[in-house]
């Protein structure tokens, strides 16, 4: 037995030891399948980062924060996502356990800081899937040529659009996680097919002189105003600019959306034949495959059209900069891509949700009943009731300017990955690691400075809202988790 393993009752820093947390997984009623390889992964990384960022990020912030340094913003993203990526890659190539970012901490910082960001996960995935699915009902009412995916049923506003992708996901994954990497793999072909068609066609329509300047000079005052400043600028009462360096840093923070989801491969370890080699390769060419592509489209997209007619513009995406070059017919097939690419973000969205809640049910955190897997190796519980809160969510409640929400959420999961590769390394040296993250401890010290300073640059409003959810976490965590936790009665 290890020394955390039998850690007394009375140690408050309750921690899983990563033998336990491995020997967890062959409890018959909880047991998930080994269906995934790491193709698998790789379709599931790039099927959920190739969505709502790039065909709608893209325009939106060159026209407004960075113009033709659009690219550089893309790049300073996934370098911070690249330094996350390497430390996921190692958690979770030493602890093969579903709930990713929860079930690493649950092995180096102990049960509450794993409850702390596995309740962070519940809020990233829940509001980002829910952002996606109203997403994906709008480009729904587009390409089908009627306004939107949304009725009016006794003066309530209801989203069936939304309603439908959510009930559509929900069936295929409570069915099982292969037949979700099929469906994903179908429909992320067509969507990178739209990708490679945004530069390919789009190469023919650049103009060099929309390059010009490739830095615009900085404008004063694109920071917004109170709490919907940068906490950076609340802070240090730096003002705010459009354009300029400082354009292009705070374009970094924004764009990162467009990165967010490769983490998700993390929490399918569990469903892996080998996690140890699929996990990390999964994570990296999911990244790798992304980064290549967005920063082509960023290099076209800029090109083709100049920054400040983007600007003059009411809808900014990648189809606007097609239509104003007179390729309707591309405009249209980048729409019907954004539909495709949407619904796979959804799939893994709420894919991500299922595998977080699984283990902190399984851990006890939340109720254990749900932990409870089917006849096909999923928890069909778990996933039916996170499809039905997604879709309440999405349906009938309007999401605003949540979609921050989604980056703070999961930066903070990234910080707590990185730190968490420097305690593992120092407190278990011992164990085997199927992937090693180079240059430990530099590069876990820059993820967690670059992520952090894309934090500073989120408003004062979603650090606000951030908190209040957590302030939520902590007392549900009091009431509840902590005292029906299943390794706390182990304990006993």
């Amino acid at each position: 037995m290890t020394q955390e393993s039998a850690a007394p009752a009375t140690n408050k820093r309750r921690t899983k030891s990563v033998e336990q947390s491995i020997a967890d997984t062959d409890e018959p009623d909880t047991r998930l399948r080994k269906d995934l390889t790491w193709w698998d992964l790789t379709v599931f990384g790039v099927s959920v980062v190739i969505g709502a960022g790039i065909f709608t990020i893209t325009a939106s912030t060159a026209a407004n924060l960075t113009g033709p340094a659009i690219s550089i913003s893309f790049v300073i993203a996934a370098v911070a996502c690249g330094l996350a990526a390497l430390c996921y890659a190692e958690f979770a190539s030493t602890v093969p356990v579903a709930g990713s970012a929860y079930t690493f901490s649950y092995a180096t910082f102990g049960e509450f800081v794993a409850w702390i960001i596995g309740w962070d996960l519940i809020l990233e995935f829940a509001v980002a899937a829910a952002v996606v699915a109203k997403g994906w009902s709008s480009y729904l009412g587009t390409v089908f040529g009627f306004g939107g995916g949304v009725a009016n049923i006794g003066g309530l506003e209801v989203d069936w659009g939304a309603l439908l992708i959510i009930a559509f996901v929900t069936a295929i994954l409570a069915y099982g996680t292969k037949l979700s990497a099929g469906v994903s793999l179908a429909i992320t072909a067509v969507k990178v097919a739209v990708v490679l068609l945004v530069v390919i066609v789009g190469a023919f329509y650049i103009k060099t002189q929309n390059y010009t300047p490739f830095v615009p000079p900085a404008e004063p005052g694109g920071g917004g105003s109170g709490t919907e400043q940068s906490l950076f600028s609340l802070l240090t009462g730096a003002e705010g600019s459009h354009y300029g360096w400082y354009g292009v840093l705070a374009g970094a923070s924004i764009v990162f959306f467009a990165f967010i989801g490769f983490d998700i491969v993390a929490t399918t370890a569990e469903e892996t034949k080998n996690p140890q080699r699929d996990v990390p390769r999964g994570i990296l060419a999911s990244l790798g495959i992304v980064t290549v592509l967005y920063v082509a489209v960023t290099v076209v997209v800029s090109g083709m059209v100049s920054y400040k007619e983007l600007r003059d513009e009411e809808t900014q995406n990648l189809a606007t900069a097609f239509a104003l070059n007179g390729v309707d017919w591309a405009a249209k097939v980048i729409s019907i891509g954004a539909l495709a690419g949407l619904t796979t973000v959804v799939i893994v969205l709420v894919l991500g949700q299922t595998r977080v809640l699984f283990a902190m049910s399984r851990d006890g955190l939340v109720p254990r009943q749900l932990a409870k897997t089917g006849k096909h190796g999923t928890p069909v519980r778990i996933t039916l009731i996170t499809g039905a809160v997604v879709a309440i969510t999405a349906t009938v409640f309007p999401i605003g300017k949540l979609e921050e929400m989604v980056n703070i959420g999961t930066l903070f999961a990234f910080v707590l990955v990185s730190a968490g590769v420097l305690v593992l390394r120092r407190t278990r040296p011992d164990l085997p690691r199927g992937f090693r993250a180079p240059w430990v401890p530099v590069l876990p010290v820059l993820s967690i400075i670059a992520c952090v300073w894309l934090m500073l640059n989120l408003t004062g409003l979603t650090w606000i809202r951030f908190l209040i959810w957590m302030a939520i976490g902590v007392a549900v965590y009091f009431l509840y988790g902590r005292r029906h936790s299943v390794l706390a009665i182990r304990e006993r």
